[in-house]
């Protein structure tokens, strides 16, 4: 027997008890992480790592930086130069090919992600991924944010390839931190927390967004902010009833249909 609060119980009690408690599920069904700042810590310094490996390997002229960045189309480079002729074509001009996710460089709709430009750039992101990260999965759990996060960074790639011009260079972790600014709102909503203050705080960063649109991908960020919503309806609108059965069928359609417009645009080149 062991000893409880309250007399003695068997042990078979007290482990049928320890089944059915739900201490470490989550409001909408993840579990709870025993410290949720890890899985930030460890998206930031994945970001730290690629950034200084780019800085290491030529910068911003540098191949490691071209392999992993976001391109549309792929394009014959001559230094500051580009040449419109075919990948074929492109040694003959004394130009090197760097390909694009439309000519097969597909990895790069994930891995531009995780590449910035400079420390401010960096900075920036790592400092919101830093903020929002923990408090999303305390309330998610570390596999459903991780799932919104790496799906709002899809839809922001697909978002780019159809709205941006065919050699735009993409990069950076914003898609994917507006789809986390996008679930904190809607997560903030339905538990009837202080959305207006969030709503403020995304306000401020689409105005940067627009005003600095010369030099911002506007488009990664919308198509972050429509993933991260997509996503985060899916996990916590459902009844509850209705979860367990429908998150991830409604999560998984979310990324089918950012791959299957990817592979559309690639198709369609």
């Amino acid at each position: 027997m062991i000893a409880g609060a309250v007399g003695f119980q068997c042990p078979e009690c007290v482990a049928a008890g320890m089944r059915q408690t739900r201490q470490l599920v989550l409001p909408f069904g993840g579990t709870r992480s025993r410290d949720p700042r890890w899985t930030s810590f460890a998206l930031i310094g994945l970001n730290v790592a690629v950034w200084l490996a780019i800085v290491l390997y030529g910068g911003t002229e540098g191949p490691l930086l071209r392999l992993l960045a976001l391109q549309n189309e792929g394009m014959c480079i001559q230094g500051n130069y580009i040449l419109g002729v075919t990948a074929a074509d492109c040694p003959s001009y004394g130009g090197q090919w760097w390909a694009g996710v439309t000519d097969g460089a597909w990895w790069q709709v994930i891995t531009s992600a995780f590449v910035h430009l400079d420390w401010i750039h960096i900075a920036f992101n790592m400092v919101a991924l830093y903020v929002l990260g923990p408090e999303l999965e305390k309330i998610l759990g570390r596999i459903r944010f991780l799932t919104m996060y790496f799906v709002s960074a899809l839809m922001g790639s697909a978002f780019v390839l159809w709205l941006s011009e065919p050699h735009t260079t993409t990069a950076g972790a914003s898609g994917a931190i507006f789809g986390m600014m996008g679930s904190i709102l809607l997560v903030a909503w339905k538990l009837k927390a202080n959305y207006q203050r969030i709503g403020f705080w995304i306000g401020l960063n689409i105005a940067i967004t627009f005003f600095g649109s010369n030099v911002i991908s506007w488009q990664g960020h919308l198509g972050g902010f429509v993933g991260g919503l997509a996503v985060t309806a899916a996990l916590v609108l459902l009844p509850k009833q209705q979860r367990s059965r429908l998150q991830w069928p409604l999560t998984a359609l979310v990324a089918v249909v950012a791959l299957a417009a990817i592979i559309a645009k690639a198709l369609a080149e």
